[in-house]
């Protein structure tokens, strides 16, 4: 989907699921993990965390790029403005919630793929 067919449904069908917030967090944080680092900070499986990232691209959330054997994703550059400030507010919404504080925490302990 071209990013300027982003509709606010689309992409608030994106944010409904707390995997894929906690991807987006993470990945406001950082601005780029592969997969293998998303795995490791929320501990789930990599094919669920794979179908999730997949959900945020399709919607135009995301990029993806190869690395060797690694994909590495990051927040769409070319978000409209709005979709832009609603994405930047999500950390100080989430900075109260432990699942949230602990992502981070276990972020930090990732080395890098």
């Amino acid at each position: 989907m071209p990013i300027t067919d982003l509709t606010l449904e689309t992409f608030s069908k994106a944010l409904a699921d707390q995997t894929r917030l906690r991807i987006l967090l993470l990945l406001i944080e950082r601005k780029e993990l592969c997969v293998c680092d998303l795995t490791e900070a929320l501990q789930l499986a990599q094919p669920k965390i794979s179908r999730h990232l997949a959900i945020l691209r399709e919607a135009g959330l995301l990029l993806d790029r190869k690395a060797g054997l690694w994909v590495h994703y990051q927040l769409h550059p070319e978000l409209p403005a709005w979709a832009s400030l609603i994405l930047k507010t999500l950390p100080q919404a989430a900075a109260t919630e432990v699942i949230y504080q602990l992502d981070r925490q276990q972020l930090g302990q990732v080395t890098s793929c």
